[in-house]
């Protein structure tokens, strides 16, 4: 048995003829928050879509909880305990509050069919809205939801690309802690987008930096120094 939730080795991905992913290595570790940084365009966002089948790799292993998931179609990931909140959030703007959550349970093989109340614990406002239309909702909110929504199939692994992307300061404090909440109280571990560096260090234990479809360094979050922020984060 790992201690690893993820494992991924020698990951190569392309984009028709360009290779976007190159041998790329990745571990999260259980339990903990792992942080995918590196600047716009380096290939986060295309990992995250490989490790939910969403696009096809050319070559590599990628092991989550102990089993080989390569081969695994996108829609049968989800039932393997892997939550996937993507960038732009993605909720049913015409669904209320309620329908986008009851949809996320949809995929649960214990036979659950009420949202459980701890969701509404972690995030109040959802309640109070419960019959809103999502696409009434303001960002902070609909960032809410989607996590909300994702936690529906009882994840093992919860992946977050940028959910701090367009939020206000007070929503993001809000994810930071719900994050660390999740992480610390249910055990759940996160692989988190993230490129505001003081989000990163409060909320992550560990980093992977990508530089052109490579992982170029790993490690705790007291490891991110300044020549690596230097080299691989500053625009």
């Amino acid at each position: 048995m790992s201690d690893s939730l993820l494992k991924i080795s020698g990951l190569n991905q392309y984009y028709g003829e360009s290779h976007t992913l190159w041998d790329l290595a990745l571990e999260v570790p259980k339990g903990k928050c792992t942080c995918l940084m590196g600047r716009n365009g380096v290939g986060k966002t295309t990992l995250l879509q490989s490790i939910m089948g969403l696009l096809p790799t050319e070559s590599g292993q990628m092991v989550f909880d102990d089993a080989r998931i390569e081969g695994v179609r996108a829609e049968e990931r989800a039932s393997l305990g892997i939550g996937y909140v993507p960038q732009g959030r993605q909720i049913f703007s015409l669904m209320t509050v309620q329908e986008n959550l009851e949809i996320g349970l949809l995929a649960r093989t214990d036979g659950v069919k009420q949202v459980p109340e701890f969701v509404y614990d972690l995030f109040p406002v959802l309640k109070d809205m419960l019959k809103r239309r999502g696409g009434d909702l303001s960002g902070g909110q609909q960032q809410q939801l989607a996590i909300a929504r994702a936690l529906m199939i009882d994840p093992k692994m919860l992946i977050l690309d940028e959910p701090t992307e367009g939020i206000q300061p007070n929503i993001v404090r809000q994810i930071g802690d719900i994050i660390t909440q999740l992480n610390e109280e249910l055990g759940l571990t996160v692989l988190l987008v993230e490129q505001k560096l003081p989000f990163a260090r409060r909320v992550a234990d560990t980093f992977c930096i990508i530089d052109r479809g490579r992982s170029v360094a790993q490690g705790e979050i007291a490891g991110l120094n300044d020549g690596l922020i230097e080299k691989y984060l500053t625009v």
